[in-house]
């Protein structure tokens, strides 16, 4: 996995938290959910890197 890849993913994670963080503090659901979603993204991705990983490997 490239070291782009795993920054990126990472932070497209951390950036659903924030959304997700905010949403609950403005009681915004809407925001909430974009979070949630962003995070579950970030993560699928960050599985499928890992996939390639193996088999690359």
């Amino acid at each position: 996995m490239g070291l782009g890849d795993k920054i990126s993913n990472k932070a497209e994670e951390l950036g659903g938290k924030a959304k997700e963080a905010t949403g609950k503090a403005t009681d915004d659901k809407d925001l909430q959910a974009e979070g949630k979603a962003d995070q579950a993204t970030g993560n699928l991705k960050q599985a499928g890197e890992k996939l390639k990983d193996t088999f690359t490997s």
